[in-house]
């Protein structure tokens, strides 16, 4: 698990520990904190009725003219600042958002709890620097190095329902995953 360093001819030490969140299942922000030993938690900065940029909107299957909910949320671990979610729900969805209290839990829990069928998703991981939201509510300086993961969320009929860009700040968060030689798993290159 990265947590015990040293090797061959050389003393074992244990290492900084920083929570890796494995992506083996699609699990929420909340149960990986919490299967990792952390306690989640969570600030809503804004959430929003709008058209959202024609990138998302062709990501989520959305006309120009179409709204969707979004909405940013800083995540934590242990009372930290962990990851700033930048997340887009079409709207037959996130309506249910709008009255809902952001601070208390899971938005998945809360939207399966309501029947919605978040079926899979699509991980796509990279570095970039952090922007001034970024920095200010993660607690970093501008240009900071972040992961970031975007997510294309689906139900069972193939119909996108969420499209997210989560930001982590890599010295709170990392991400594992673990996979064979011989499996046939859903990882791509791009």
């Amino acid at each position: 698990e990265g947590l015990i360093g040293g090797g061959q001819g050389r003393r074992p030490v244990v290492l900084d520990a920083v929570p890796a969140q494995p992506f083996e299942s699609f699990l929420s922000f909340t149960r990986r904190a919490e299967l990792t030993g952390h306690v989640p938690g969570q600030r809503l900065h804004e959430i929003a009725l709008r058209h959202p940029s024609p990138a998302v909107a062709a990501a989520l299957g959305l006309e120009p003219e179409d709204y969707a909910v979004q909405l940013i949320r800083l995540r934590l671990l242990d009372d930290r600042p962990a990851m700033l979610e930048r997340m887009t729900y079409v709207e037959k969805v996130g309506r249910a958002l709008l009255d809902a209290d952001l601070n208390a839990g899971s938005i998945y829990a809360l939207l399966t709890g309501q029947g919605v069928d978040l079926h899979a998703a699509r991980h796509t991981f990279d570095a970039v620097a952090a922007d001034e939201l970024d920095a200010s509510l993660l607690g970093v300086e501008v240009g900071h190095p972040l992961l970031r993961e975007r997510r294309l969320t689906w139900d069972a009929a193939g119909d996108a329902l969420e499209w997210s860009e989560d930001r982590y700040r890599p010295d709170v968060a990392t991400v594992t995953v673990t996979n064979t030689r011989s499996g046939r798993g859903g990882f791509a290159r791009e």
